[in-house]
């Protein structure tokens, strides 16, 4: 993954971090404790960034999906210069909530997001992101506009919601203690100040269609080659690309030198990159319209271009695809390949399962299809199996699909009683297997 370089180093750290080891009698090996103060130090080497934090199984940086569970899933989080797809369930009911909980925890964490749609205007989607829940992490941001009230109805009304927020948000369910991204109200909007206060750039394909643009044929699709244009641009131009420092350019080689020399950088920030129902007949693709059709490769080729822009920049991207309605097998295998985390949404709507009363507490079911091979020579699999997920009035949860004890105690015994009496009915010819299974003697 691309790092990005320091501006300027100083000339006697290296000496005067040899001194201080010999003083010390420290090996280099040895951890040191942190540094109180970097007045007299050139540096860290480490950049923070936030919203981010580094891997602890392949020192990658990571940014949260905006769903804690999800994260856990993941590994953590989603990898920097990575691509996550979410398989669309069959309605397109539950999928938008994820691609709205990533861009809601970029607007929170102050990143630069990047929304492209053919169907919704990029302007509209942003407004109709989560509203954020008032956990520690959310509570300051909140707290100066609560106590601006100064009527003393709405003091009783502060006390009694302050009250509340001390008690737990959700339950725990398969996310740790130790989680890493926000909590959203998903029957509220995220209020216009935070939105405001954000920085995001719109793709709306409709409006970018040219009448005089000529595309060859055999190439990428016009929709296609406007975003990948699009992206390259917002990368390179505000300094997303892993290969330059982020300075604050002056036009000139002098000022840029005097600004690196003396330290002035700007602040490394995050890209967010959503795409929403990437290869649908909006964005000029047929390939979900026939088996054979005619731009077979248009998607996987922006895909291919994407992941390569993404790796060389701090950027991360979520796609939404309605794979469900690709009728060729062999180009959803294409697609899995290019993308390096796939998450596939099974809604139970329309379905025998959503009258069973095995899944009456459920929603639909969550399959990781891949999880991204970094830094290591096999891929990671994730260890939760079974996963179920179900929308509250105000919560999108990930949980664990158990069988009932009494179900599953109820079914066996049935079964037992439903073999024997079929025995006795079939006389001494016939012969009962261990487990249940039925084995006739001719």
């Amino acid at each position: 993954m691309a790092a990005v370089a320091a501006c300027g180093t100083d000339s006697g750290s290296a000496g005067s971090v040899a001194a201080a080891a010999s003083k010390n009698n420290v090996t280099s090996f040895q951890r040191k404790g942190p540094r109180t103060s970097s007045s007299d130090s050139g540096g860290s080497r480490l950049v923070s960034i936030a919203g981010t934090r580094p891997s602890v199984r392949n020192g990658q940086l990571l940014v949260s999906t905006g769903l804690p569970a999800l994260d856990q899933l993941l590994g953590g989080g989603l990898a920097v210069g990575t691509v996550l797809l979410i398989e669309e369930d069959k309605y397109n009911i539950y999928s938008p909530l994820l691609f709205k909980y990533f861009l809601a925890e970029g607007v929170i964490n102050r990143h630069t997001l990047l929304v492209a749609s053919a169907k919704e205007d990029p302007a509209d989607i942003i407004q109709e992101l989560p509203a954020p829940l008032l956990d520690d992490n959310c509570k300051k941001k909140f707290d100066e506009d609560v106590y601006n009230h100064k009527t003393p109805e709405s003091n009783i009304k502060m006390k009694i919601a302050w009250r509340y927020q001390l008690l737990p948000k959700m339950e725990a369910g398969p996310v740790s203690s130790s989680r890493f991204g926000h909590y959203y109200d998903a029957s509220k909007k995220m209020p216009q100040e935070l939105i405001e206060a954000s920085k995001w750039h719109g793709f709306f394909l409709p409006k970018k269609i040219s009448s005089t643009l000529n595309v060859e044929p055999c190439s990428l699709t016009h929709g296609y080659i406007e975003l990948l244009q699009f992206i390259q641009k917002i990368i390179y131009e505000e300094g997303f690309d892993g290969s330059n420092p982020q300075l604050r350019f002056m036009g000139n080689m002098s000022s840029v030198s005097w600004r690196c020399l003396s330290g002035e950088k700007k602040q490394k920030n995050i890209l967010r990159i959503g795409i929403q129902n990437l290869g649908s007949p909006l964005w000029g693709d047929d390939i979900c319209c026939t088996e054979n059709c005619d731009n077979s490769h248009s998607l996987t080729k922006f895909l291919y271009i994407l992941r390569g822009l993404l790796r060389t920049s701090l950027s991360a991207c979520i796609i939404t695809m309605p794979t469900h309605l690709i009728q060729n097998k062999a180009i959803i295998s294409r697609i899995t390949n290019l993308s390096d985390t796939v998450v596939h949404l099974e809604s139970f709507i329309g379905s025998e399962r959503e009258t069973h009363p095995l899944y009456k507490d459920y929603h639909g079911l969550i399959h990781i299809r891949q999880i991204p091979r970094l830094n290591n020579l096999i891929c990671d699999v994730s260890d939760v199996k079974d996963l179920a997920f179900k929308l509250k009035r105000k919560l999108f949860t990930i949980e664990r699909l158990h069988l009932p004890p009494d179900l599953s105690d109820t079914v066996s015994r049935s079964s037992k009683q439903d073999v024997a009496e079929s025995a006795k009915l079939l006389g001494p010819g016939c012969g009962v297997m261990a487990g249940g299974k039925k084995h006739l003697d001719f």
